[in-house]
Protein backbone atom coordinates (compact mmCIF):
# COMPACT_ATOMS: atom_id res chain seq x y z
CA UNK A 1 0.00 0.00 0.00
CA UNK A 2 1.70 3.25 -1.00
CA UNK A 3 1.48 5.73 1.64
CA UNK A 4 -0.57 8.39 2.24
CA UNK A 5 1.47 11.61 2.13
CA UNK A 6 3.90 10.09 -0.87
CA UNK A 7 0.44 9.86 -2.96
CA UNK A 8 -0.10 13.49 -2.08
CA UNK A 9 2.91 14.54 -3.33
CA UNK A 10 3.10 13.00 -7.01
CA UNK A 11 -1.14 13.86 -7.31
CA UNK A 12 -0.98 16.97 -5.95
CA UNK A 13 2.30 19.06 -4.66
CA UNK A 14 4.35 17.99 -7.83
CA UNK A 15 2.03 19.32 -10.47
CA UNK A 16 1.39 22.59 -8.12
CA UNK A 17 5.05 23.09 -7.58
CA UNK A 18 5.57 22.60 -11.47
CA UNK A 19 3.07 25.69 -12.31
CA UNK A 20 4.14 28.37 -9.70
CA UNK A 21 7.87 28.00 -10.27
CA UNK A 22 7.71 27.44 -14.02
CA UNK A 23 9.14 23.97 -14.41
CA UNK A 24 9.66 22.56 -17.94
CA UNK A 25 9.24 19.47 -16.21
CA UNK A 26 7.64 17.61 -13.17
CA UNK A 27 11.00 16.36 -12.28
CA UNK A 28 12.94 19.34 -11.84
CA UNK A 29 10.65 20.24 -9.09
CA UNK A 30 12.24 19.80 -4.91
CA UNK A 31 11.73 16.19 -3.64
CA UNK A 32 12.84 14.76 -0.41
CA UNK A 33 15.73 12.25 -0.80
CA UNK A 34 16.03 10.98 2.89
CA UNK A 35 15.58 11.69 6.67
CA UNK A 36 18.38 11.68 9.03
CA UNK A 37 17.55 10.96 12.57
CA UNK A 38 20.26 11.30 15.21
CA UNK A 39 20.25 10.94 18.93
CA UNK A 40 23.20 11.99 20.94
CA UNK A 41 24.28 10.06 23.89
CA UNK A 42 27.05 11.77 25.58
CA UNK A 43 28.61 10.33 27.92
CA UNK A 44 26.00 7.40 28.74
CA UNK A 45 27.00 5.82 25.22
CA UNK A 46 29.41 3.88 27.19
CA UNK A 47 26.72 2.33 29.71
CA UNK A 48 25.09 -0.44 27.70
CA UNK A 49 21.71 -0.37 29.35
CA UNK A 50 21.29 3.10 28.42
CA UNK A 51 22.41 2.54 25.02
CA UNK A 52 19.73 -0.33 24.42
CA UNK A 53 17.00 1.42 26.00
CA UNK A 54 17.64 4.41 23.07
CA UNK A 55 18.05 2.30 20.08
CA UNK A 56 14.48 0.70 21.08
CA UNK A 57 13.01 3.81 21.15
CA UNK A 58 14.88 5.17 17.85
CA UNK A 59 14.00 1.56 16.36
CA UNK A 60 10.45 1.94 17.91
CA UNK A 61 9.65 5.46 16.32
CA UNK A 62 11.36 4.96 13.21
CA UNK A 63 10.32 1.42 12.21
CA UNK A 64 14.30 0.81 11.34
CA UNK A 65 17.53 -0.63 14.15
CA UNK A 66 19.78 2.60 14.38
CA UNK A 67 23.02 2.47 13.62
CA UNK A 68 25.97 3.49 16.50
CA UNK A 69 27.68 6.09 15.49
CA UNK A 70 31.27 6.44 17.26
CA UNK A 71 33.80 9.34 18.30
CA UNK A 72 35.95 9.96 15.64
CA UNK A 73 38.73 12.02 17.98
CA UNK A 74 39.68 11.99 21.88
CA UNK A 75 38.71 14.96 23.54
CA UNK A 76 40.03 15.26 26.93
CA UNK A 77 37.44 18.44 27.69
CA UNK A 78 34.37 16.14 27.02
CA UNK A 79 35.68 13.47 27.93
CA UNK A 80 35.43 11.72 24.65
CA UNK A 81 37.69 8.65 23.82
CA UNK A 82 38.48 7.40 20.45
CA UNK A 83 36.28 4.71 19.07
CA UNK A 84 33.75 5.03 21.81
CA UNK A 85 30.01 5.06 21.29
CA UNK A 86 28.96 9.02 20.39
CA UNK A 87 25.07 7.97 19.12
CA UNK A 88 22.13 6.94 17.28
CA UNK A 89 21.60 7.69 13.83
CA UNK A 90 18.68 6.25 11.16
CA UNK A 91 18.68 6.86 7.27
CA UNK A 92 15.12 6.72 6.36
CA UNK A 93 14.26 6.44 2.70
CA UNK A 94 11.32 6.00 -0.04
CA UNK A 95 7.75 4.62 1.66
CA UNK A 96 9.26 4.55 5.37
CA UNK A 97 10.51 7.98 4.90
CA UNK A 98 6.78 9.28 3.47
CA UNK A 99 5.30 7.57 7.07
CA UNK A 100 7.70 9.28 8.77
CA UNK A 101 6.98 12.13 7.91
CA UNK A 102 3.36 12.13 8.28
CA UNK A 103 3.53 10.72 11.53
CA UNK A 104 5.87 13.76 12.55
CA UNK A 105 3.41 16.46 11.32
CA UNK A 106 0.37 14.85 11.93
CA UNK A 107 0.65 13.12 15.54
CA UNK A 108 4.26 14.10 17.02
CA UNK A 109 5.01 17.70 16.79
CA UNK A 110 1.23 18.21 18.22
CA UNK A 111 2.06 16.96 21.16
CA UNK A 112 5.10 19.17 21.73
CA UNK A 113 4.32 21.53 24.86
CA UNK A 114 4.13 25.17 24.26
CA UNK A 115 4.85 24.47 20.32
CA UNK A 116 4.53 27.70 18.41
CA UNK A 117 5.71 26.17 15.24
CA UNK A 118 8.54 25.23 13.40
CA UNK A 119 11.30 27.88 12.70
CA UNK A 120 11.77 28.83 8.98
CA UNK A 121 15.35 29.28 9.45
CA UNK A 122 16.23 25.92 9.63
CA UNK A 123 17.47 25.60 5.94
CA UNK A 124 20.97 25.68 4.89
CA UNK A 125 22.54 27.00 1.26
CA UNK A 126 21.69 23.89 -0.45
CA UNK A 127 17.89 23.53 0.63
CA UNK A 128 18.27 21.06 3.30
CA UNK A 129 15.89 21.29 6.37
CA UNK A 130 17.19 20.82 9.65
CA UNK A 131 15.55 20.88 13.55
CA UNK A 132 15.69 19.49 16.55
CA UNK A 133 13.37 17.96 18.97
CA UNK A 134 13.72 18.56 22.46
CA UNK A 135 11.90 15.21 23.95
CA UNK A 136 11.39 12.01 22.12
CA UNK A 137 8.72 10.94 24.37
CA UNK A 138 6.58 13.05 21.94
CA UNK A 139 6.14 9.78 19.56
CA UNK A 140 3.47 7.61 20.79
CA UNK A 141 5.37 4.48 20.22
CA UNK A 142 7.42 5.59 22.99
CA UNK A 143 6.21 4.41 26.44
CA UNK A 144 6.66 7.81 28.82
CA UNK A 145 6.64 5.42 31.88
CA UNK A 146 9.84 3.35 30.40
CA UNK A 147 12.01 5.78 29.08
CA UNK A 148 14.79 5.99 31.39
CA UNK A 149 15.33 9.97 30.58
CA UNK A 150 13.88 12.37 28.15
CA UNK A 151 16.66 12.34 25.06
CA UNK A 152 16.59 15.27 22.37
CA UNK A 153 16.64 13.84 17.94
CA UNK A 154 18.07 16.24 15.05
CA UNK A 155 15.86 15.68 11.95
CA UNK A 156 17.17 16.35 8.97
CA UNK A 157 15.35 16.64 5.60
CA UNK A 158 17.56 16.22 2.42
CA UNK A 159 15.73 17.81 0.10
CA UNK A 160 17.16 17.76 -3.66
CA UNK A 161 16.19 21.87 -5.40
CA UNK A 162 17.43 24.38 -6.57
CA UNK A 163 17.01 26.26 -3.43
CA UNK A 164 16.37 27.34 -0.50
CA UNK A 165 12.54 29.02 -1.49
CA UNK A 166 11.98 25.69 -3.60
CA UNK A 167 12.49 23.54 -0.30
CA UNK A 168 10.17 25.99 1.71
CA UNK A 169 7.37 25.67 -0.79
CA UNK A 170 7.74 21.99 -0.42
CA UNK A 171 7.47 21.37 2.43
CA UNK A 172 4.66 24.25 3.40
CA UNK A 173 2.60 22.27 0.92
CA UNK A 174 3.28 18.75 2.72
CA UNK A 175 1.29 20.72 5.75
CA UNK A 176 4.75 21.70 8.01
CA UNK A 177 3.74 23.83 10.38
CA UNK A 178 6.27 26.92 9.95
CA UNK A 179 5.82 29.69 12.17
CA UNK A 180 4.71 33.02 10.07
CA UNK A 181 7.16 35.68 9.77
CA UNK A 182 4.60 38.18 12.13
CA UNK A 183 4.26 35.54 14.66
CA UNK A 184 6.92 35.79 18.01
Amino acid sequence: MVPRLKELYFKEIQPSLKTEFGFKNLNMGPRIEKVVLNMGLGLDGNDSKIHKSCEEDLAKITGQKPVTTKFKKSVANFKTRKGSNAGLKVTLRKDKMYEFIDRLINIALPRVKDFRGLSPEGFDKFGNYTFGIKEHIIFPEVSFDRADKVRGLDVIFVISSLSKEHSFALLKKMNFPFIKKGDN
